[in-house]
């Protein structure tokens, strides 16, 4: 049976009201979170990029959530220093804490001043992070030389069980390579031909674990209002690689996606001022073996979207 979450978006929300959004999304009846792990926003109209892992120890004290987030060691973050902030986390709060991790982009890497790295390179070095996490959570002290260096670190609060790590992946290509490393899969709405693929490429590359889905969507009182927000928050979130991972600040996004159209947005958000055809959507996501799906409402404003939620979209899904 699929289970439904809420999606954080730390590049569209300060901090302090993403939190209380988070509460409410629990007593709207989602039954876990996830959220995003940003140094800058997409866009200067988003216009927020609180800190993710002082508030996942916040919000992980005051929901009874499992939250999880997508992050990118080997660049921003020392693998050592990420996998000593999961540990910290996991010991805390027990069996309810994971993490996604990819290769990231640089316009949140650029930041460290050291050379973007191609993809390929990226992906190695995403392995050698994972393999450096995973030893540091048995207790091992790992001293390692390569895309990543680490000197004697040890981990002396441990999580009681290791942190579900799962892989980020949006083409097929990446998912077929994760299966030899990840936990479980996490990936965005697309057409449902390319979720079957980048599904059937994990699976069959021996892949296991949960399949997670982050569904960007847009719901307002009106079409026009729900087309209006999906335009002004996520048009700077419609490119295909390499335009997505590669362009390093806020200011390309917004020249880049001057000319995107209401149209092309509709692509990647799902847009409705229908309750009912949101509910439609993710049963179709559901139906494509989908064991946790993400709902990500893209306006700034949640209030209206979690109280629709709570009594048109959620009721619905859980009934199916």
């Amino acid at each position: 049976m699929t289970t439904y979450g809420h999606h954080a978006s730390h590049e569209q929300i300060a901090p302090s009201q993403l939190l209380r959004d988070l509460q409410a999304a629990e007593r709207a009846g989602f039954a876990m979170g996830m959220c995003s792990d940003h140094f800058a926003p997409w866009s200067h109209r988003q216009g927020h990029s609180g800190f993710t892992w002082s508030w996942l120890g916040a919000a992980l004290a005051t929901t009874g959530l499992r939250l999880g987030c997508v992050s990118a060691p080997g660049q921003r973050y020392h693998p050592a220093v990420l996998a000593q902030a999961m540990a910290t986390l996991a010991e805390m709060f027990p069996g309810r804490f994971w993490t996604a991790l990819g290769t990231g982009q640089a316009m949140n890497e650029h930041i460290t001043g050291d050379r973007w790295p191609v993809k390929a390179e990226r992906l190695d070095r995403l392995e050698e992070c994972v393999a450096v996490i995973r030893a540091l959570h048995r207790g091992e002290e790992v001293t390692h030389a390569g895309l990543v260096r680490v000197d004697r670190a040890q981990l002396f609060d441990l999580p009681p069980a290791p942190v579900p790590l799962l892989a980020a992946a949006i083409s097929p290509a990446t998912a077929a390579r994760a299966a030899a490393w990840a936990d479980g899969l996490i990936t965005i709405n697309q057409p449902a031909e390319k979720l079957r693929a980048v599904i059937d490429a994990y699976r069959d590359g021996g892949g296991k674990g949960p399949l997670a889905l982050q569904v960007h969507l847009s719901w307002a009182p009106t079409e026009a209002e729900a087309q209006a927000i999906a335009h002004d928050q996520w048009r700077s979130n419609v490119f295909d690689e390499p335009v997505s991972l590669d362009l390093p600040t806020p200011e390309h996004f917004d020249v880049a996606s001057r000319d995107v159209t209401p149209e092309t947005v509709a692509g990647a958000v799902r847009v409705s001022a229908d309750p009912a055809r949101h509910v439609a959507w993710l049963r179709e996501y559901a139906d494509l073996g989908f064991d946790e799906i993400y709902l990500h409402h893209v306006g700034q404003d949640q209030g209206r979207w979690l109280e629709t939620a709570a009594t048109d979209v959620l009721p619905h899904l859980t009934e199916a």
